[in-house]
């Protein structure tokens, strides 16, 4: 299956949800490139760049995965073209 090259934006509002954020990125490790967070403390608000490179269904399905959890935002954003 081809694969695309994706950034999954995530903003977290309620630190409770901190914990199933990182299991599910810890369950999908595999397909992850790299990870930046920065705790926006003024705004109570932790912002992650996620950047995967993984076949798009499993690129929807981590991103719906985390915007179902309360009180997380996420989208996902894949690059036009497949890689290889």
């Amino acid at each position: 299956m081809d694969e695309k090259v994706a950034v999954i934006g995530i903003f977290i509002q309620d630190t409770n949800a901190v914990a199933q954020v990182n299991g599910l990125l810890h369950e999908y490790a595999d397909y992850i490139i790299g990870r930046i967070g920065i705790p926006y403390r003024e705004k109570k608000l932790n912002i992650i760049s996620v950047i995967v490179c993984a076949p798009p269904d499993i690129i929807s399905a981590l991103s719906g995965k985390l915007g179902r959890i309360e009180g997380i935002s996420a989208k996902a954003m894949q690059a036009k073209t497949d890689v290889s």
